[in-house]
């Protein structure tokens, strides 16, 4: 796809930093076709408010639900989380199996490139995230299922980039971000609306393409970053509509 055309899916849509991926994707100047995917028939009408043009209700979870909704895209940016509580200890996941899913609907379908958000702690960037979250992300299930979603996304054969965001916070876009690349490269904190635009920016910039990043606001930044990497991200749209909330840290999000 371009930056001026291409029709995107946003999974996980009604999610913190979906919503601001559709508001970045229908800011941006140019022909973008937006592609919401929610789980609850009740979001419809406000995604379409939102600014999305077409919605697909469906789960995840659900193979056929994922092939309708990556039919005739170009992109696919994944938001999808999971809430830690006691349920993940006896159900799939969203942001695992649902992932892998969506992952395998977008390769039989030839999508372009899949955007993946994934989260600091997952993988060789565990020592990013602070050691009593991890324990807890990694007991309770959420760590392992989004690691398996990233190695399933990075043998699928589709043109990728994972996005592994420090502690998610509402705070207004800062657009001044620290980059690593290697796994233990950076720790710290992000707005959602910092991910959204990285996740915009990712479907328009090549040196992107087949690439895992660490992120974090430089303003939260923890530490001293190693491995930073310097993008020459491709796009610059306005900025993602804040929403009403604290900015109270998290390291996992509901996001489907």
């Amino acid at each position: 796809m371009t930056i001026t055309s291409g029709r995107v899916l946003v999974a996980g849509a009604t999610g913190g930093t979906g919503r601001r991926v559709v508001d970045l994707l229908r800011a941006a100047d140019g022909d973008v076709v937006v592609r919401a995917m929610t789980r609850d028939a009740d979001s419809e009408s406000s995604l379409r408010e939102r600014g999305a043009d077409e919605v697909v209700v469906g789960d995840v979870l659900t193979p056929d639900d994922a092939a309708r909704a990556v039919d005739a895209v170009d992109a696919v940016v994944c938001t999808l989380g999971s809430s830690p509580g006691i349920g993940t200890l006896t159900s799939d996941f969203a942001d695992g199996e649902g992932t892998k899913n969506l992952v395998d609907a977008a390769a039989a379908a030839g999508v372009d490139h899949f955007v993946l958000v994934s989260s600091l702690g997952v993988g060789d960037s565990a020592p990013g995230m602070q050691l009593g979250l991890r324990l807890l992300f990694r007991g309770l299930g959420v760590l392992p299922a989004k690691a398996r979603a990233e190695t399933h996304l990075r043998e699928s054969g589709l043109t990728y980039t994972i996005l592994r965001p420090g502690g998610l916070t509402n705070a207004d876009a800062t657009g001044d971000v620290v980059v690593g690349e290697g796994g233990d490269t950076v720790s710290g904190s992000i707005p959602r609306a910092d991910v959204a635009g990285l996740c915009v920016a990712s479907l328009f910039t090549p040196a992107a393409a087949d690439r895992t990043f660490e992120v974090v606001a430089r303003r939260g930044l923890r530490g001293t970053p190693e491995g930073v990497v310097d993008i020459d991200w491709q796009t610059a749209p306005a900025a993602a509509r804040p929403d009403p909330g604290t900015e109270a840290v998290e390291e996992s999000e509901s996001a489907d």
